[in-house]
């Protein structure tokens, strides 16, 4: 092994080196002398203790029934919330020129998420153009919230869209419990299968034979998510983060694609064993520490739409991770598997996610208004021009650009 690589790897550790995330073993108990047997007609004593497979289903989930002994029960002290010290101001420019054409045309944008984060802020945003109509929308249930403008017949749309967002490093915390909890009603549609993420059939069978006995819940996200990366391929191929579907990864027994492909495998695996999980949308917009091939190059972010996945475990809230991006790095710079610098992303990548991205929102399987096609999620600019949207992801001969920079 040369040193250089060596040196490298050791580096990326203490960059973001965080408590390990698997809960420790239940410490076992010196055995007592056996009692003597007596009769007794009295019934025992009903017990409040779980089945021994508590958690493998999305209706006896890690919100119901988690195992005692678990990083779901055995919780340590609870701690107000710190917000982080280092923060960083991006500025984020949308440039949109397209060609007149014979209808009207609609043009939806993602903006960041509404909500302020521990990791992210909306600074606000900016927007000019020749369009006869512009207005920021929310849409569905609070879920996104969306920039639209709208032309007449016949004219040449142009759109610059400025976004300021601040953000920081995300880091999960073993030793931190979070309050307050996330709303039932947002965990229980996290664990519900969706049009292309199924939560049962072969998606429960194999996550089954994941975890095996494991109870720690994040002991079992922490196997799924190391399977993934072991099974999956990333095809540099398919366009954007992929189509998203899980459904037929499942059946085909191919795994793999883009962001949105890996990662919603993990999230469905998650969910089929009663772990709410749900993925993230969201744009890089800088170069990375941990990877060159995670990080843009000179500014442009035009083709760096990316799409992350969380997971949530009772008392420490939403938990970070990017399987992904592990086999991107393998995929875009030939690593070795034994290479000490994917050993230390697998460790950095579950549990951190480097703030050299956006995020957008979490909605999938949304028609946006004035259109009839469903979207699998929105991560990309969609033009709308008689009632169908087609994504401008930067491959249209200029149609868009986006350049990101840091100004703070």
């Amino acid at each position: 092994m040369k040193r250089r690589a060596f040196l490298a790897a050791a580096s990326l550790l203490s960059l973001f080196a965080a408590p390990t995330a698997l809960a420790a073993p239940r410490k076992k108990t010196a055995k007592k002398p056996a009692a003597r047997k007596t009769v007794s007609s009295r019934k025992p004593a009903p017990t409040n203790r779980p089945p021994a497979q508590a958690l493998t289903t999305p209706e006896n989930s890690v919100l119901d029934a988690a195992h005692q002994g678990s990083s779901a029960t055995r919780l340590p002290p609870v701690r107000a919330p710190e917000p982080p010290a280092l923060w960083r101001t991006f500025e984020i420019r949308t440039s949109v020129q397209l060609k007149a054409a014979r209808s009207r045309q609609r043009l939806w944008l993602p903006l960041p998420l509404s909500q302020d984060t521990l990791y992210q802020r909306n600074l606000g945003h900016t927007w000019q153009g020749n369009f006869e109509l512009g207005s920021l929308r929310r849409l569905p249930d609070g879920e996104l919230e969306a920039f639209y403008c709208e032309w007449k017949e016949g004219v040449a749309p142009r759109l610059d869209l400025t976004i300021n967002v601040t953000t920081a490093d995300r880091h999960f915390d073993v030793s931190r419990r979070s309050l307050p909890p996330e709303r039932e009603d947002i965990l229980r549609r996290n664990l519900q299968a969706s049009r292309l993420i199924p939560n049962d059939g072969e998606a429960h069978q194999l996550a089954q034979r994941i975890i095996g006995r494991i109870l720690d819940p994040v002991a079992q996200a922490k196997a799924i998510f190391d399977w993934v990366v072991d099974n999956t391929e990333y095809d540099m191929s398919l366009p954007g983060i992929g189509t998203g579907d899980v459904r037929r990864q499942l059946e085909q027994h191919r795994f793999g694609g883009r962001s949105a492909d890996i990662n919603g495998l993990f999230v469905s695996l998650c969910r089929a064993i009663g772990i709410p999980a749900r993925r993230v949308f969201g744009h890089r917009i800088e170069q990375s520490r941990i990877a060159p091939s995670l990080g843009i190059q000179r500014g442009d972010a035009t083709l760096a739409a990316h799409c992350r996945a969380e997971f949530y475990v009772p008392g420490y809230s939403w938990i970070p991770v990017d399987p992904s991006d592990v086999r991107r790095t393998i995929a875009m710079e030939g690593l070795d598997h034994r290479d000490p610098k994917l050993t230390a992303m697998r460790k950095i990548l579950f549990g951190v996610w480097e703030m050299n991205w956006m995020a957008y929102n979490v909605a999938e399987d949304l028609i946006l208004p004035g259109s009839n096609t469903a979207l699998n999620f929105f991560a990309q600019p969609q033009l709308v021009s008689q009632d169908a949207a087609v994504p401008l992801s930067g491959e249209e001969n200029g149609a868009i650009r986006i350049e990101a920079r840091q100004v703070l």
